[in-house]
């Protein structure tokens, strides 16, 4: 724990104690969440929040630090069947990493010979930051550990009731846990690129997978007169509430397209003096800079296809 003091005063009187982990409020509020969803084994309870260690050394970053944000699901399971879900979790949860778009050779497994207390099995998913392969998240078979722990220094039994088997016990927990903050440096480190462009140009860019870029599009008139801001205008309001977008007009349209590449946003839309006549508007790629032309009309069902995180899930949901 996190020891640190509150008030004004110093002394034993005001120490107060901050938790390292997410999971603990889990484990005491099983039984809420168990009855009042009327859950049946297995199922999980997933939670994001703040977490705090007592590092010696804060170091590389935002890589580890003593105040951090921390993402936890509990798994409850049948004693016995564990370890099965383990290997389940440990398969599906790589999946769900790689399916994000970093790039499946910056993921491996690290399992552990040396077990903490509480574990029966644990591996770490490493990803390759910078400064080489790091942990990004955990799995661990708890055993009963924690609930049987909170049922035995409380006094009150934490049990759940089969109604397969007719019987009472303590579930076994498989636990996933990430860092937050870890996820979004290796987010960024994965996607930022120097690049040198054939006509000796050079260029930054985030290649940030578009499901999970901040900005999904920019529409950028060709220039600032001749109706082309007032189409560009309508685009933007027929879009806005479904994607973040941006309007840009400033700059020529070379220097507009290289701001929208340092920050991330996959796709832009021009507007030019063509689109007058056809009713299309030029759509370019971040990565391979190349451009098509489209009808206005098919821009959103476009953008929806190539942006939307429901693809990561349906991906997953055929593994699975």
């Amino acid at each position: 724990m996190f020891s640190t003091q509150l008030g004004n005063i110093s002394g034993e009187d005001g120490i107060i104690y901050l938790r390292p982990e997410t999971a603990q409020g889990i484990f005491v509020n099983f039984l809420n969440v168990q009855k009042t969803g009327r859950m049946k084994i297995p199922f999980g309870i997933a939670q994001i929040g703040k977490a705090f260690r007592n590092e010696i050394v804060a170091r590389q970053f935002i890589f580890r630090m003593r105040e951090f944000e921390q993402m936890e699901m509990q798994f409850f399971v049948r004693p016995g069947s564990e370890l099965e879900w383990f290997a389940k979790w440990k398969e599906t949860r790589l999946q769900w990493h790689k399916a994000l778009g970093l790039g499946d050779e910056k993921y491996r497994f690290h399992d552990h010979e040396k077990l903490a207390h509480y574990a029966n099995a644990a591996t770490d998913i490493e990803f390759e930051f910078p400064f080489g392969f790091k942990e990004l998240e955990g799995i661990h078979s708890r055993t009963d550990f924690d609930l049987g722990n909170h049922q035995k220094f409380s006094g009150r039994k934490i049990q759940y009731f089969d109604p397969e088997t007719g019987e009472s016990y303590t579930p076994y927990v498989v636990e996933t846990s990430i860092g937050l903050d870890r996820m979004f440096l290796a987010v960024l480190s994965a996607s930022y690129r120097e690049e040198k462009l054939e006509n000796g140009e050079e260029r930054v860019v985030l290649r940030i997978p578009p499901v999970l870029a901040p900005v999904k599009l920019a529409v950028l008139p060709l220039v600032k007169k001749d109706g082309l801001p007032e189409i560009a205008r309508d685009i933007i309001d027929d879009l806005k509430f479904d994607f973040n977008c941006q309007y840009d007009e400033k700059d020529s349209i070379g220097k507009r397209y290289r701001r929208q590449d340092a920050i991330g946003t996959p796709f832009c839309i021009t507007v030019d003096h063509q689109t007058r006549e056809d009713n299309c508007v030029t759509i370019r790629d971040r990565d391979t800079m190349s451009q098509e032309r489209i009808p206005i009309a098919e821009v959103g069902g476009i953008i929806r296809e190539r942006t939307d995180f429901s693809t990561v899930l349906k991906k997953l949901n055929k593994i699975g």
